[in-house]
């Protein structure tokens, strides 16, 4: 089995586990600021960066993305080392299960806005709107999918001109399904049909969660507040006893807010004093 990863910069190891479907663009702004102060080691599970985009993925399981990751620490980790874990989205779920299940090779985790929705009192709805995501991407496409999760993940219903993409209605698209080669074909493909349901159908072990080490850091969206994920990272905290703590931008602030981002990350990993 090979395990896909990149190594940047000096100093302790700080593993990256991206969102989506794993693939880590739009990542170098802040990984170039991160490696001024770790070995930043950039965790790609699917090998969308190297090569494997296109190839056939199977459904994935959040299991398989922890369990390459622990792999790939052991790789890099010198002896007697524990590291630094940061993951955003899909990977601040394949975060958490790192965490439970290798907890004596981690320092510090940090899960940005994991989609465990199984945290919440209501769970089932949320679970449903996730798998209605995927469904609406393979009987109307991307932009229509895209509409749907948007207007979940914000809770709130759809705008006529969503409804309008829903329907293909504002772009001339209808009957223009994507195909298994659509599916493989780009990242945002490959969430929507292998990883969007069975992450977000994850339920995170509370009880290794609530171990005081490795230490745990939620972390939200500033701009997220009053959205799906923000009060998933909410229950995810306080059923926990985990810190709980506001990072800049929404649920892709790392990508919109670069700079502000790394550094709230690396202030958050090593305080100042």
């Amino acid at each position: 089995m090979s395990d896909h990863y990149d190594v940047r910069g000096t100093g302790p190891v700080l593993l990256i586990i991206p969102g989506g479907a794993g693939h880590p663009m739009g990542l170098e702004k802040a990984t170039d600021l991160l490696c001024e102060r770790f070995t930043v080691v950039t965790y790609d599970p699917l090998g969308l960066a190297h090569g494997q985009l296109g190839k056939p993925v199977e459904e994935q399981r959040v299991e398989w993305w922890s369990e390459g990751a622990a792999r790939v620490l052991e790789a890099v980790l010198p002896e007697g080392e524990s590291a630094y874990v940061f993951g955003t989205s899909a990977g601040a779920v394949a975060a958490l299960d790192l965490a439970s299940r290798h907890p004596g090779r981690l320092r510090h985790v940090v899960a940005h806005e994991p989609p465990v929705v199984a945290v919440l009192p209501d769970a089932e709805r949320q679970r449903a709107m996730f798998t209605e995501v995927r469904d609406t991407y393979r009987a109307r496409g991307v932009e229509a999918a895209s509409a749907r999760m948007t207007a979940g993940l914000e809770e709130r219903g759809l705008t006529q001109q969503e409804l309008d993409k829903e329907s293909g209605t504002e772009s001339g698209t209808e009957g223009q399904l994507p195909s298994l080669t659509d599916e493989l074909a780009t990242p945002m493909g490959v969430l929507l049909t292998r990883v969007l349901v069975p992450f977000t159908s994850y339920a995170p072990d509370l009880t290794a969660l609530s171990a005081p080490s490795p230490r745990l850091t939620i972390a939200m969206g500033i701009d997220s507040a009053g959205q799906l994920l923000h009060r998933t990272g909410t229950f995810l905290a306080r059923r926990t006893g985990s810190v709980a703590r506001q990072f800049p931008g929404g649920h892709l602030g790392l990508l919109t807010h670069p700079v502000e981002f790394a550094g709230r990350l690396r202030e958050t990993l090593v305080p100042v004093g």
